[in-house]
């Protein structure tokens, strides 16, 4: 399965955990594809501030998202009013999500690390429901 494929499935489990939990989500056409789509996934819910997602997973240990997308990401989640999330997944641990503060700089790019995604992130139920 390629890195793409891999990639659509993980937005579609998420897409999926949103509807489990009552929230609309959906998809944005073109993400991680061209410089037009900055987020992977918008999601709302009745009484809650609604949220512009970009999803990572990994099967290693830290995952890697480069400086310019993730300012274009932050540019598009202001513009549109949106809560940032970042969504990661590290094979046979589940999701985690973070707020943009909790990246770590490494140069040119932001990382988030398995240990510091389970130190600093929350569950699904955690970071969306409280």
């Amino acid at each position: 399965m390629s890195n793409k494929a891999k990639g659509s499935k993980a937005e579609r489990e998420l897409v999926r955990m949103f509807t489990e939990q009552g929230w609309r989500a959906a998809r944005v056409a073109g993400s991680g594809v061209n410089d037009d789509s900055p987020c992977d996934l918008i999601a709302g819910k009745i009484g809650k501030k609604g949220k512009v997602v970009e999803a990572k997973s990994s099967k290693k240990t830290r995952i890697y998202i480069d400086k310019l997308q993730v300012e274009d990401f932050l540019v598009f989640a202001l513009s549109t009013e949106l809560e940032p999330v970042f969504a990661t997944r590290f094979n046979r641990e589940g999701w985690f999500f973070l707020k943009p503060d909790m990246l770590e700089s490494s140069g040119g790019n932001w990382v988030i690390s398995l240990e510091q995604a389970k130190a600093k992130g929350k569950r699904f139920a955690q970071f969306f429901e409280n």
